[in-house]
């Protein structure tokens, strides 16, 4: 099935969301979308599966006009999507999961569950899901549920796929074998559009690459443009992909967390004994697929998880069961996971923003008054130092853009003598050009003699950032690894395989792919299908 996007536009009242796209994808092709977070691509696909109307433009199946009122009518047409965040019922067996919307009767009326679990099997074992029919979706690893997802367009004869950032949440193996599952389906004749941001996957296995920045298709490239190429397009200027640091200078061990253990509503354990170490001078990166517990971690060294044991100390004191006033007063820089949740009030200014934890304190307040002139003047010399781009400190930061929100946040935690850095998911949402500003900054803190925590679920800025790495999964730590460890054994930590077994087996594995490529490889033609 060939598809055409011809013209499409959406607007969100003055805001233009895609601006005159112009998009083919032809039969049996991988053709990837490729653009920074806020780009355009997500909005894109939803008014092409049903979910948005289009302002101008048209959709073209096979070269005829047609119109999606609602994503059962794209469905009918040969069109799935699987969305960045599933659709899945989590209570839900699959069969019940894959049938919901599409459910086929016995007589009487009664759910035919047994004709869905069939066309489940035969899915499963023409493409090696390995997907049971009865399992309960709340049961299934991230990975199994998105081919969960996959089974659920291909039941409905999907010719053409869409997957939004499949990756998001994958381990690197998961994402391995995601890669396969694609190209078997284009092998098939499926038509695959694939949505993301992360170069090495795009370049990996994509026919052909639409860039699409600020709404606009800039360019179409080659899966052979170096990521270099491919980073410059989505940002439209020369970006810097690889981090110069130096090695760690580390000092003494200054931060400590023992048998930590955060319980939620349920009496569960969400983190669940954890201990580790953080030096001066040094980056500890907190790896992990999202979910397991990395969240609860930060919020619990910060002071705001109610249901804690263990202890945390820095510099000897215990920072546990102290408030976040404290804590913050103790010297912890803190960048939360959701800037616009936990890290700024959008309403406020820029000057405002950037005293949040200092408002009452010199030089900002005297007694029960600020000083709106000091206030002011540390915040232009701070928009200046982190290149924040607006049009005034007195705009209110919730006009700013995802990367000049970031760089607020990282002026004002970076603005003061801290004892421990803390940054969580710190480049989210952001262009290339912002995620190299903010790297910089961390290094330049770790530099500086910081302890340094980072926590993050790209496993990219994981390696490029971190001296150590810790791995969590399902709020225990598998082990902590140096920051030269390949990504193989991080992917298999990051799915529960203990640290020294994980290295086994990935060296295992490495040796038997050598031994196969030496024997199937053509002579001179060594690392070629490397990416």
């Amino acid at each position: 099935m060939k598809l055409e996007l011809k013209g499409i536009t959406k607007r969100f009242g003055s805001l233009v969301a895609n601006d005159h796209i112009d998009l083919v994808v032809e039969p049996g092709q991988v053709h990837c979308l490729l653009g920074e977070n806020g780009a355009g691509k997500s909005t894109l696909m939803n008014v092409l599966y049903g979910l948005y109307d289009p302002t101008e433009g048209e959709i073209l199946v096979d070269g005829k006009p047609v119109v999606f009122k609602d994503p059962g009518e794209a469905m009918a047409a040969g069109i799935g999507m699987v969305h960045q965040h599933f659709m899945l019922i989590p209570v839900f067996t699959v069969a019940e999961n894959v049938a919901l919307g599409n459910e086929t009767t016995k007589a009487a009326g009664l759910l035919n569950l047994e004709a869905t679990r069939e066309k489940i099997r035969r899915i499963s074992d023409q493409y090696g899901f390995d997907v049971d029919p009865d399992a309960m979706v709340e049961d299934l690893p991230v990975g199994v549920q998105q081919r969960v997802e996959i089974i659920k367009a291909l039941v409905r004869d999907a010719e053409v796929l869409i997957l939004d950032e499949p990756t998001a949440v994958l381990t690197p193996q998961e994402t391995d074998e995601l890669l396969d599952i694609i190209r078997q389906l284009k092998r098939d004749g499926k038509s695959i559009v694939f949505i993301s941001h992360k170069l090495r996957e795009v370049k990996a296995i994509s026919d052909t690459i639409t860039v699409i920045r600020r709404g606009k298709v800039v360019g179409q490239a080659d899966p052979t443009a170096s990521p270099t190429e491919l980073a410059s397009a989505m940002v439209g200027r020369t970006v810097s992909l690889t981090l110069d640091k130096a090695p760690a200078k580390t000092g003494e061990v200054t931060f400590k967390v023992r048998n930590l253990t955060v319980t939620d509503h349920n009496g569960q354990h969400v983190v669940d004994d954890l201990s580790f170490d953080i030096a001066k001078g040094e980056v500890l990166a907190i790896a992990g697929v999202q979910g397991n517990g990395q969240t609860e971690l930060t919020e619990a060294i910060l002071g705001v998880q109610p249901h804690v044991a263990g202890s945390i100390t820095l510099d000897g004191e215990e920072l546990l069961g102290k408030s976040v006033k404290h804590v913050l007063g103790a010297g912890v820089g803190f960048v939360p996971e959701d800037r616009t949740l936990d890290g700024l009030v959008g309403t406020f200014t820029i000057s405002e923003n950037m005293i949040l934890d200092l408002y009452d304190k010199a030089p900002f307040a005297r007694g029960v008054g600020m000083k709106p002139g000091v206030i002011a003047d540390n915040a232009a010399r701070k928009v200046e130092e982190f290149d924040v781009r607006t049009p005034s400190v007195s705009a209110a930061v919730g006009t700013l853009s995802g990367g000049n929100q970031q760089k607020v946040v990282l002026a004002r935690e970076l603005s003061r003598p801290l004892r421990l850095f803390i940054a969580s998911q710190p480049t989210r949402g952001l262009d290339v050009g912002s995620i190299e500003f903010v790297h910089k900054r961390v290094i330049a803190e770790r530099d500086h003699g910081t302890p340094v925590m980072i926590v993050s679920t790209e496993l990219d800025e994981v390696l490029q950032l971190a001296d150590r790495i810790a791995v969590l999964y399902r709020g225990r730590l598998v082990g902590i690894v140096p920051a030269t460890t390949s990504r193989d054994v991080l992917g298999l930590m990051m799915a529960g395989v203990p640290a020294a077994e994980a290295e086994a087996s990935a060296s295992a594995h490495a040796s038997g792919a050598t031994t196969t490529a030496a024997v199937s490889e053509p002579a001179g033609h060594e690392g070629e299908s490397h990416v």
